[in-house]
Parts: structure tokens; C-alpha cells; sequence
């Protein structure tokens, strides 16, 4: 890279603010003969100012001004025609189509220099749309609800994707300019101060990237560079990015210098890398492996996780590079989901179909993380998963609710509307006290009432295309395939669509058991021992009827717990011919915890284990405790 004098950069590309004064621009175009920065030196002026960059040998061009600095707007002019912004804009004011703004994220005023980070162990994640997570989708406002979700034991939020796209509203999934936050939630200070502001109150913050596709209005790469793409994979969402092709160097560059960029100029402490089966590379190391890599650097002496959905399940992600994995720290777990969706609903069409919902699957899934490591898969008619054996359980994230299986529901109903409450209460039970690293939608933790729907503002064509995409993908559910509803599906443009899911955050106090159950339950796994530890090897389980099973926590410092989760009718056992009911030689099981207390919207629940053998209440979940035998019942103070 040919360098001018006194030049820093902190990126291969972009324009950068020089400590020593004026603005150095790069960027790769090797298509173009000349390119030029058009420069407003005045914001919100006519007068722009031209400036024809250099050359250098490997496509790329470059230049210091000396004149420009952070604050004004600039564009790209190629070869003389039409102007564009930077494929590496820090932010766009106007949105993709418009200028791009130099921004200097060295005048940022840190305070979260004690921040050390987070490693996965001990998580809780909570996953957020900014843009819906408050009336006002702004960072600003979801900044002053910070302190309470650190109050009810979510410890990392997973932000949905901010790299900007066009439109009023979306997901964030279609992004175009992947290291300009977008303008839609604030300016990149907003971003900042949010990050900052979420350390202070001892929450970590990761974002979801997207290096799969680049949404396909507002992103203007091929005008500096065809190679940006490829033909040779076959991508969901849109032309494949080249990571191994012809002239891939630059574009791996440029992709793997974004995962640094966020943990450097943004605090953030990981990343959720989206859809890595679409992310195509042969060559080694793996890209997924040197975009880790770069994120952990970029941290210096700060920890980060990095975080991956991965649909045919490879546990190589996340092993470390030393035994040929990637080093990614944990992997989305969908078959807990659909397990989990199975069990209380009663439907398993669609991707369902291979999951029964039975005790002996979340005994495994407890146990095991993965159903599904290698066997055959009649969903997909081929095998699915890798052996997970010897991955740590927080290597899993377990959830019963994401943005995309909510959305998935049709009409976007969340789980609680799907199933009965007592149902909703128990399965929450287990999630948030199986060993797996536990994820939270926004929301959930009160029960929300707004749906969360799938919502994305294109230009009509784009748009009317985007809406027979939905319906044709939701028709794989046999339910949705109906004229009745498909008609009823709402309409992703309609602006309507987003203003119904944004969050009424008064349900906290208006739904307050639902509430309740969620911060009992994250204290009771963060102060338990026989909880925190998230040792598999300490568990084990048993099947006790058709919806019923157990999981023991082995704990020599606090003492076994004993989770009895039964899903249907009030079971009775006469006998308990199963070891792992057994207590601890001279103690008695009593009653520490239940998802049918009063507390949480329940009836109550008698003693479990009785003269007249074991009595389990239908739709709960019970957690028990040893007790010597010649003391009286003591159950600790959990539930205030």
C-alpha cells in the first residue's frame, strides 16, 4: 500500500481523520481509471470541490486532503460520470443513496476504560431491535432502559444488525454499507454512548453482522469493482461475495477489517456472525476463522465472544483453531427451539417435522446440545449436524424465541400466545436453568403483547417482490399455505407493519408475574452453584412419563437440585424406580422453587414427593433441594 506522509490509518479503506490534521481517502476500485472526491466543504451547501486521488499498483486509490475534516460530505466521482458514496462510509446521513460524512471516532470521550470484557461462561443474552425495542427506536432511548435490564440478569445484549440500508424501517439484515451505523436509530456517537453507557451499568453489548449478501438496493460495489461477487456458490439472498475467487484478497480484506471495526471504534465486546453456511470459502484458513481472529485483535487486551448461526450445524466453528475449528466461542441452538416450539404447541409441520417435543429430546438437548449431530434428516432429506462431543454447554445458546422463528409464526405471535401459561412458564424454567448460555427476545422477560413481525421498506418493485418472497417461504408451514392465510398475511412495506412491533415497555409493571418469573429465575442461575456452573458433565436425566422427565445437578458445595419438568397432566408415580430421584444419603427433597407459585400467575404446588409416592404438578416445573431429614423445611428466600 503506497502511503503518504505522516498517513495513519486505522482501516485498508475509508476516510480517516489524521491526528496531524486533514483526511486520508482509500479505495478499492480497480475498474475505474480515475477516481475523484467530490468534497462539501460547507454542509448544506452547493459549493463541492474536486480532488483527483492517486493511484496505486493494486487497484487501489488514495489521497491526503489536507483541507477536509470530520463533519463534511463527500462522494466518490468515477472516472469522470457519476458520483457514489464510499463502499467504507462511516456514516450516511441521507441513507445509502446520498453523501457519505467524514467521522473522526477518535473524539469520542470514553469512560469504560475498567471494562475488561466477557467471556461466554455465565451469560445471559438478550436479543434487540433497536428500532422497535422502544416507541422512539432511537439509541437514546433504549440507553435509558439499560440499568433495569441489567437489574432482571440479562448480562449481553445482542443487538440486530445497524449497518445501514435504505428504507424508513427494516431488520437489518439487507445492509449495504456495513461500517456506517445507521441513521435510522442516531449518528455513530448515539452508538457510542449507548455502548458506553451499557458498560456502566455492567452489560456487554455484541452486534450481529452480516457478511453473507449485501441487500440488493443501495449497494453500489460493482461500480468500483465486479469482483466483489462471485458465480461459482449458489446464495439465498442474493449474489455470493467472493472470499476465494478471482482478485478476493481485497474483498476478504475488506470484510474481515469490519469485524475489527466494530470492536474498535464501537467498544463492542462481539460479534453474531448471520447465516455462516452462506459465507463460501475453499481456500485456508477459513475466512469465518480470520474474521474471529481479527475481532479478538482488535479487542487488545479486552475479551470478546463471537457468536455464529450455523443451519447445518458444524461444531468446528467453534473448536479451537489448534484442533481445526474456527474459534468462535458459541453456536445458535435451533433444535432446543424447535424442540422447545414442538413440545407446546403441538404443531411440527415444516422444519418441525423431525422433532417430537418428547422428555427423552430435552433430556438429550440438555445434555448433549445438538439433537441432531449427523443422523439423517428427513426435513432436508440428507444428514444434519456434526458430533458435539467434548463442546462445552455454554458453546449452545438455547432460546425459545429469536426475531426469525417469531416472525415465522405468520402473524408473529410470541410463544406465550401459542401455548397455555402454565406450559410457557415451565419451558421458560428450563431454558433459563439448562447449562446452555440462555438468549432472551426483547420482550419476552414480560410477555409482550406486540408481535414481531418481518418488516422492510423497499422501492415498489422491490418491495412487491419482497412480499411474494415471504408468503412463498411461509407456505412451507401447511397452516400458512391456506388462501385464508395467506391473505391474511401482513404486508412487510407497510409501515404499519413495524409501528405494530415496537414494544410497550409499561407491560413490565402491567405484567408484572410474567415479569417476576424471569428474575427469579436468572438470580436462581447466577447465585445457585448447582446452576452457574454449566458443567455437563455434572448433569444427568431421566424420562418419568409421556410429557414428563427429570434433570439432576450434581453439586458437592451447595448440594444436588433435582429440575422436574412435566409438559402434560398432573403426573402420579406410585414407585420411583429411578436412581436420579433418589436424594442424598440422609436428606429429603424439598420444594426450593416452582413455576406454579402465585408469584408467577401459578396454583400453587403441594410437596412432590410424598408417603404416597411422587406427585407431579401438570405444566410446571419444580426445582428441589436437599434437606437433612430431622430439620424442618427451610426454602431459601428465592422468590422476593
Amino acid at each position: 500500500m503506497k502511503k503518504d506522509k505522516a498517513v495513519f490509518r486505522r482501516l485498508p479503506v475509508g476516510a480517516e481523520v489524521q491526528a496531524t490534521g486533514g483526511v486520508h481517502f482509500r479505495v478499492w476500485a480497480p475498474r475505474r481509471k480515475r477516481v475523484e472526491i467530490m468534497l462539501e466543504p460547507d454542509v448544506g451547501t452547493s459549493c463541492v470541490a474536486a480532488y483527483e486521488l492517486e493511484s496505486e499498483a493494486t487497484g487501489y486509490f488514495s489521497r491526503l486532503l489536507t483541507d477536509a475534516k470530520a463533519g463534511m460530505l463527500y462522494r466518490f466521482r468515477l472516472d469522470g460520470e457519476n458520483m457514489y458514496p464510499d463502499p467504507a462510509s462511516r456514516f450516511q446521513p441521507e441513507g445509502p443513496h446520498g453523501p457519505s460524512q467524514i467521522v473522526d471516532p477518535a473524539a469520542f470521550g470514553w469512560t469504560d476504560r475498567d471494562w475488561c470484557g466477557i467471556h461466554i461462561e455465565g451469560q445471559v443474552i438478550y436479543e434487540m431491535h433497536v428500532g422497535t425495542f422502544t416507541r422512539q427506536g432511537t439509541w437514546k432511548a433504549a440507553a435509558r432502559e439499560l440499568e433495569t435490564l441489567s437489574a432482571s440478569g440479562v448480562t449481553v445484549l445482542e443487538i440486530m444488525p445497524v449497518a445501514d440500508f435504505t428504507g424508513s424501517f427494516g431488520w437489518g439484515y439487507d445492509g449495504v454499507n456495513l461500517y456506517a451505523p445507521t441513521r435510522l436509530y442516531g449518528i455513530p456517537d448515539d452508538f457510542r454512548r449507548f455502548v458506553d453507557r451499557a458498560h456502566s451499568t455492567g452489560l456487554a453489548v455484541i452486534l450481529d453482522v452480516v457478511y453473507n449478501h449485501f441487500g440488493s438496493d443501495g449497494a453500489y460495489f460493482t461500480e468500483f469493482s465486479d469482483d466483489y461477487f462471485t458465480d461459482r456458490y449458489e446464495n439465498e439472498w442474493g449474489r455470493p461475495i467472493n472470499f476465494d475467487g478471482k482478485n478476493s484478497a481485497p474483498v476478504r480484506e475488506f470484510i474481515i477489517a469490519n469485524a475489527g471495526f466494530w470492536i474498535d471504534e464501537f467498544h463492542i465486546d462481539g460479534l453474531r456472525l448471520d447465516a455462516t453456511q452462506q459465507i463460501f470459502d475453499a481456500t485456508s484458513p477459513h475466512v469465518l476463522a480470520e474474521i474471529t481472529c481479527r475481532a479478538r485483535e482488535a479487542a487488545r487486551e479486552r475479551s470478546i465472544i463471537v457468536v455464529a448461526e450455523n443451519e447445518p450445524q458444524q461444531v468446528k466453528l467453534i473448536r479451537p483453531v489448534e484442533q481445526g475449528g474456527y474459534g468462535m466461542d458459541a453456536l445458535w441452538n435451533d433444535d432446543f427451539h424447535h424442540t422447545a416450539v414442538v413440545a407446546m404447541t403441538g404443531r411440527n409441520e415444516a422444519y418441525y417435522t423431525d422433532y417430537r417435543g418428547t422428555p427423552q429430546e430435552f433430556v438429550s438437548a440438555v445434555k448433549w446440545g445438538y439433537l441432531y449431530q449427523g443422523q439423517h434428516y428427513s426435513w432436508q432429506k440428507q444428514r444434519r449436524g456434526t458430533p458435539a462431543v467434548g463442546t462445552p454447554p455454554a458453546g449452545f445458546i438455547n432460546f425459545i424465541q429469536n426475531h426469525d422463528q417469531i416472525a415465522n409464526s405468520g402473524l408473529g405471535f410470541r410463544l406465550h400466545r401459542l401455548t397455555s401459561p402454565g406450559r410457557y412458564r415451565a419451558m421458560t424454567a428450563l431454558m433459563l436453568l439448562a447449562p446452555g448460555t440462555p438468549m432472551l427476545f426483547q420482550g419476552q422477560e414480560f410477555a409482550s403483547s406486540s408481535p414481531f413481525l418481518f418488516f422492510a421498506d423497499h422501492p415498489p418493485e422491490l418491495a412487491a417482490a419482497v412480499r411474494q418472497g415471504r408468503a412463498e417461504f411461509l407456505s412451507q408451514f401447511r397452516s400458512m399455505a391456506t388462501p385464508e392465510m395467506q391473505q391474511n398475511l401482513p404486508d412487510p412495506g407497510d409501515r404499519e407493519t413495524f409501528e405494530r412491533c415496537k414494544l410497550d415497555l409499561s407491560e413490565r409493571e402491567r405484567h408484572a408475574e410474567v415479569f417476576a418469573l424471569h428474575c427469579d429465575l436468572l438470580r436462581l442461575r447466577k447465585e445457585d452453584a448447582a446452576f452457574s456452573g454449566q458443567h455437563r458433565g455434572i448433569l444427568d436425566g431421566a424420562v418419568l412419563g409421556p410429557e414428563a422427565f427429570l434433570i439432576r445437578f450434581f453439586n458437592e458445595t451447595s448440594g444436588d437440585r433435582l429440575l422436574l419438568v412435566n409438559l402434560g397432566r398432573d403426573l402420579h408415580l406410585d414407585a420411583g424406580p429411578e436412581p436420579l430421584l433418589a436424594p442424598p444419603e440422609e436428606r429429603r427433597w424439598e420444594i426450593l422453587w416452582s413455576s406454579e407459585s402465585p408469584r408467577y400467575g401459578g396454583s400453587g404446588t403441594p410437596p412432590v414427593e410424598t408417603d404416597e409416592g411422587w406427585r407431579m404438578p401438570g405444566h410446571a416445573t419444580v426445582v428441589l433441594f436437599p434437606q437433612p431429614l430431622e430439620t424442618a423445611v427451610a426454602i431459601p428466600n428465592t422468590q422476593d
